[in-house]
């Protein structure tokens, strides 16, 4: 650059920098990213080469266009030629939008790391202390066409239906190997690599067979090589049958285009016919509405999430939360066991919480949880005064894998009481099911939720992770996800759930504040912070330059 271009330019700059007020968002932005430790992202440019746009520029870039409701690559690369706040943070470079993407896609498996880093900035400011999760799900669609589904009862079913045809083709195969084949798999399900060791059998007979010379003869040429397409086709049919059966897993659905979406129930149905679509159940963890902790999953049962979730905040923090807060739909005997042996006290509420809390609530006198229990001794009082001795036991296995354990019990004499009809109408001596673990820790929960801490986490967990969601669904105007697969998914929610603390952080701070924290962040406690987010060895030269 010539020295007359030199000076137009740090003129332009020193202008830029001059209209920009001191506490606009796009400072504090700068300032932030400036001082994260971004070691890893740089590790992922080859050191050779054409050289590259700068990763913190990028980043800024694309942070503040996400705190802006701007998630379009396109709009962002247009705001960087007229947009005063996108250049001064770019430095007046001009990425294209496939430059911009290509970035975010690099840093897919980074941009955990940055977050958890933004995260502990919260955490050194007293914005949030990492002490308590409040938590909650919501169902996010996916970028895939709600017509792009694959249900595993029809493709087991026409799977099914597939294996009969097959054996009866080669029944009908004139050949002692398709016969033989046949016989020998009756009851057996066939596999494509069978299927393709019988088609190769059958083409070297019908090619080692000497020339057909009568009509007959031909016809039968010709029948054979018709009945092996067929069979090929429906090898090839059988294929894509166990591929997709092996894409699903252990779901019920699957999109076609993002295999990994599972098919949902959506608040928002336009519709109103119960429709389901491809999307994901995205679960977070919030403290003073900044967002903590993500995930996102297949499953579209909360209660399924809860421990994985736990741990995923272990992951990134290296430790459980003291306190966990949470709606009935993750009230469950495997998640409090969980919480229980990890120390945490579960604010968890479970089914039937809520009626139970309602004055003119009267419980059930016939109901097991109703009925007196004799400890000691191991029997059930019935209304009647019967007792009712213990059994045997039930086992259960839950969607995880979990064992349940229920004891059963059984009264008497049934015969001629007056209140059978109002207590249960099977036929012979009543029998309950008891699950004492669950009864155990739902009483503890009651406790807590109950206690004057309890009625307080109550009251902040409907303005917490509710809260979020109606500012991401409404006001950031992120109702669906704009990418294919869950890496890329999980990448972008990254981006969002960073812009988001970034934003809340600029309403509650300012910029002086924030250079004191990332100071004493960055350079008092820079050993432990490199453990937080897994870095080994320490770049002097970047905290002496954050020193200075």
């Amino acid at each position: 650059m010539s020295r007359r271009g030199t000076l137009f330019y740090c003129t332009s700059f020193w202008n830029l920098h001059k209209d920009i007020a001191e506490d606009d968002p796009v400072r504090l932005l700068d300032a932030l990213v400036d001082n994260l430790m971004l070691d890893n992202v740089y590790k992922l440019y080859k050191p050779s080469g054409r050289k590259p746009y700068h990763p913190q520029m990028m980043l800024k870039v694309i942070l503040y266009a996400y705190m802006n409701n701007i998630y379009s690559c396109r709009r962002i690369e247009s705001l960087l030629k007229r947009d005063i706040h996108f250049i001064y943070l770019a430095g007046y470079e001009q990425p294209d939008f496939i430059t911009i993407n290509r970035f975010r896609n690099r840093v897919k498996k980074e941009i955990n790391n940055i977050f958890t880093q933004v995260v502990l900035v919260l955490a050194a400011k007293g914005l949030i202390s990492l002490d308590v999760e409040y938590i909650d799900g919501t169902k996010i669609e996916s970028k895939a066409n709600k017509y792009t589904f694959v249900w595993k009862r029809t493709v087991e079913k026409n799977r099914a239906k597939l294996q009969e045809q097959i054996r009866t083709l080669l029944l009908q195969v004139d050949d002692v190997i398709a016969q033989d084949n046949a016989t020998k798999t009756e009851g057996v399900e066939f596999t494509a690599a069978l299927l393709d060791e019988i088609s190769k059998e059958l083409n070297k007979s019908l090619e080692s067979a000497p020339e057909p010379k009568t009509k007959e003869e031909k016809q039968a040429v010709r029948t054979k090589k018709k009945q092996l397409k067929e069979l090929e086709k429906k090898r090839n049919k059988l294929q894509e049958y166990d591929q997709q059966l092996e894409v699903m897993g252990e779901r019920n659905s699957y999109s076609k285009t993002d295999p990994d979406a599972t098919f949902m129930h959506m608040k928002e149905d336009a519709m109103r016919n119960g429709q389901t679509k491809p999307g994901y159940n995205l679960q977070i963890a919030t403290e003073n509405q900044f967002i903590t902790d993500f995930a996102l999953y297949a499953n579209r049962t909360d209660t399924l999430t809860l421990s994985s979730f736990l741990e995923s905040f272990k992951s990134r923090y290296h430790r459980y939360a003291k306190t966990v807060v949470a709606d009935s739909g993750y009230g469950s005997e495997e998640n409090y066991l969980f919480m229980d042996v990890h120390n945490m006290e579960a604010y968890v509420k479970y089914n039937y919480f809520h009626k139970e809390q309602r004055p003119r609530y009267t419980p059930n006198p016939f109901s097991p949880a109703s009925l007196y229990y004799n400890k000691e001794q191991d029997f059930y009082v019935c209304p009647m005064g019967q007792h009712m001795k213990r059994i045997g036991m039930k086992r259960s296995l839950t969607s995880n894998g979990f064992v349940t354990y229920s004891v059963r019990y059984q009264a008497e004499r049934c015969d001629g009481c007056p209140l059978r009809g109002s207590c249960f109408k099977a036929r012979g001596n009543r029998i309950i099911e008891v699950n004492h673990q669950l009864q155990h820790y739902k009483q503890k929960a009651r406790e807590l939720l109950t206690s004057e801490e309890g009625i307080k986490h109550r009251g902040r967990r409907c303005i917490e992770p509710e809260a979020v969601f109606g500012q991401t669904k409404y006001n950031k105007a992120y109702k669906r996800f704009r990418h294919f697969g869950k890496d890329k998914v999980n990448m972008d929610f990254a981006f969002f759930a960073i812009a988001f603390n970034i934003g809340k952080m600029c309403r509650k701070t300012n910029l002086k504040e924030l250079k004191a924290v990332m100071e004493v962040l960055f350079v008092t406690f820079r050993y432990s912070i490199q453990v937080y987010i897994g870095y080994l060895k320490p770049n002097k030269s970047f905290y002496m330059k954050l020193a200075a």
